[in-house]
Formats: C-alpha cells, sequence, structure tokens
C-alpha cells in the first residue's frame, strides 16, 4: 500500500455543500505532489482533510496503512505551514522555532542544536532575536517553514505558503522549499492556485476544479497530455488558445483557414466526428514563425492579423485575431511583427490538439 491513500474522499458541509467529490489518490513516501485550481476548487478542504483539521463526510483516509480518519492532527504526524504564516508575535525568531519542541517535552539543549541547524538552512541565523514585525515577509515565511520542519515529522503540508510574497520572493522560496524537501526526504502536499509554482515544484501534480479531480500527473504529462479543457487552459502561461471548428472531410472548416486532420489523425476519428463541432487548440510558444520561403513539412501554415505585441525580454506575445477569433503567439524577439500588419505562422502536427465540444474532453488522434 502507498504511504498515503485517499478512497472516495468527500466533504460536504452540514448546509449541503458538497466541497469535495470522491477525491482518490495514492501518494509514495517521500513524493512532492502539488494540489491545482481556482478558488474555491476543494484543494485546501482536501489539504485541511488530510491534516485533521476538517472531518471527512465520506471515504476513508489511511497513513502507511493504517486509517486515520479518527485521528486528531498531532496523532497523524503532520506539520502544517499556511498562507499567514501564524507566527506568535511576542515571540522571537528562536523561540517560534522552539516552541512546538518546548511543548513536546524536548531536552534544551536538542531545542538548541535543531533550532541552530534549522536557522542555517534557512538563512535565519542573524535573526533569531528578533521579533516577526522586524522581519520581511520573505523571513517571516521562512520561519513558518522553519517551525514545520524542526519538528522532523513525516508530512509537511503547506497551504499556498507564497502567496502573500512578491514575484522575486516567491521564485527564491520556491527553490527553498524544494531544496529542503530534498534534505528532509518528507512526503509533502503543497495547495496553491499558481500554475508555475506547480510545475517547477511537483512530482506530480493534482489538477482540481469544482471539487473533482480532473486530472493527476507529471508535470510534463499535464502540459503535454492534457484530458480535458480545463487542464489545457490551466496549465501552461500563456494559457492554450481555443478554436471552435467543425470537421467536414477530414479537415477542421475554419473561417480562413482549412486544416487537413488526415495527416495527423487516424481515418476512423475522423469518420467518428465528421460533421461534429470540435475545439482546436494549440500552445502559443509551439507555433513557429515564417520568414517567407518555407516549404510546408510537418505541419500548418496559418494566416492572420496582428492586434498587439507585448515585448517581454526573453520573448514577445503577440496576439492576433485567427479565423475571428483572438488568440495568443509567444515567438523570440528578435521576430516580432508590426501592429497591424499581416502574419504567418506555423504550428508543428504534434502540436496540435482537439477536443470534444460537448463533453470538453480531449479527442485522441490516433486508436490505440
Amino acid at each position: 500500500m502507498a504511504y498515503l491513500t485517499l478512497r472516495g474522499i468527500n466533504k460536504i458541509y452540514p448546509n449541503g455543500f458538497h466541497a469535495v467529490h470522491d477525491f482518490n489518490m495514492e501518494i509514495e513516501k517521500g513524493e512532492f505532489i502539488v494540489f491545482v485550481g481556482s478558488s474555491g476548487c476543494g484543494k485546501s478542504t482536501t489539504l485541511r482533510m488530510i491534516a485533521g483539521l476538517e472531518n471527512i463526510s465520506k471515504g476513508e483516509f489511511y497513513i502507511d496503512g493504517e486509517k486515520a480518519n479518527d485521528k486528531g492532527p498531532r496523532e497523524r504526524g503532520v506539520a502544517m505551514v499556511f498562507q499567514s504564516y501564524a507566527l506568535y508575535p511576542h515571540m522571537t525568531v528562536y523561540d517560534n522555532l522552539a516552541f512546538g519542541l518546548t511543548l513536546q517535552g524536548v531536552d534544551d539543549d536538542v531545542i538548541e542544536q535543531r533550532v541552530q541547524s534549522t536557522a542555517k538552512i534557512l538563512g535565519l541565523t542573524d535573526y533569531l532575536d528578533r521579533l516577526p514585525r522586524e522581519l520581511s515577509g520573505g523571513q517571516r515565511q521562512r520561519v513558518a517553514v522553519g517551525r514545520a520542519i524542526i519538528r522532523k515529522v513525516d508530512i509537511f503540508l503547506m497551504d499556498e505558503p507564497l502567496s502573500n510574497l512578491d514575484a522575486k520572493q516567491r521564485v527564491t522560496m520556491r527553490s527553498e522549499i524544494t531544496q529542503i524537501h530534498r534534505e528532509t526526504g518528507a512526503t509533502t502536499i503543497y495547495v496553491t492556485h499558481d500554475q508555475t509554482e506547480a510545475m517547477t515544484m511537483a512530482d506530480r501534480i493534482v489538477v482540481m476544479k469544482d471539487g473533482y479531480i480532473q486530472q493527476i500527473g507529471t508535470p510534463y504529462e499535464l502540459y503535454f497530455n492534457p484530458v480535458n479543457m480545463f487542464v489545457a487552459g490551466f496549465i501552461g502561461e500563456p494559457p492554450m488558445n481555443f478554436i471552435e471548428s467543425t470537421i467536414r472531410k477530414g479537415k477542421l472548416d475554419l473561417k480562413e483557414n482549412k486544416i487537413d486532420l488526415s495527416l495527423v489523425a487516424d481515418q476512423s476519428v475522423l469518420d467518428r466526428y465528421e460533421g461534429k463541432e470540435v475545439i482546436f487548440g494549440f500552445r502559443p510558444e509551439a507555433v513557429k514563425v515564417l520568414t517567407g520561403g518555407e516549404t510546408a513539412g510537418r505541419e500548418y501554415f496559418v494566416h492572420c492579423f496582428v492586434n498587439l505585441v507585448e515585448l517581454l525580454g526573453d520573448n514577445t506575445n503577440v496576439y492576433v485575431n485567427f479565423d475571428g477569433v483572438n488568440s495568443i503567439l509567444k515567438v523570440d524577439p528578435h521576430q516580432s511583427p508590426d501592429v497591424g500588419s499581416g502574419f504567418e505562422f506555423a504550428i508543428p502536427f504534434d502540436s496540435v490538439y482537439l477536443f470534444d465540444k460537448n463533453t470538453e474532453k480531449r479527442i485522441k488522434l490516433r486508436e490505440e
């Protein structure tokens, strides 16, 4: 059995609101799992059920093969880092780090050793005598993480720990938390609404929407093999472009462009969707700018009109009108087109996605 097992987990509040539906997952010891989704999707509620801060309405939760539904937070051996830091304002950094160990009756010399080693890992050695109000947001977040790791528990739970930090601090703390995870080897479950955090930190990602799991997979799997439009649009920045179309005689019948799907899809798939409305998707960064004279290879040539250009330094976002729909392209800044100009780009065959318009599920172009 996996280290953490969630079987048919549901959360239903007394007012009847069903926050989490049939959550099923197995987590191996030492994994770094990220729950991601927009606000209200159920990710924090699921984390709180794992922590023992919320009762499980239905389903079974196991820790290392032992059922833990009725165990309190302390009995589960978890440490939690909250969005709000939750530091004691009247205590120094040293005392905040040491507080949990003091409650456990740990000897003073052991507390001293653990506080010093934890402070060294987090770069807090010079701040141990300061109060939380004398620290920056990033430093306070380090103290909050330190209070968790100093207990040497097997499970770390983190609920939006970086949301109060600025962009530069978030980048720094992402790398620090990832390094701490490697050093401690603890099983970590991390909640965020930021897909960049999820992609850069996770061994596996759980994408949630409206209390339901949409997909579980590695960052690579979710980026290249999304199971539906929600995952495809949520993972990736800028998000995937979606254009409504109809399959007619093996082609995507767009307003100005016709895309021959027989080059990428099995005939049986095309027959099944003949005359049906579908959603055509492609990622902004997958495109290739055409400079003239190219011969079509394993890619589609597309004509569009440029509405807006955003130079971001290492890349340029080009907002175009593609068959009456606004789309975003991510191109090399040295290939930036002029606003108001016509523009040609290519979409590689292996970067084409199709989704069923009714179910929003991805259409597999090749039969298995």
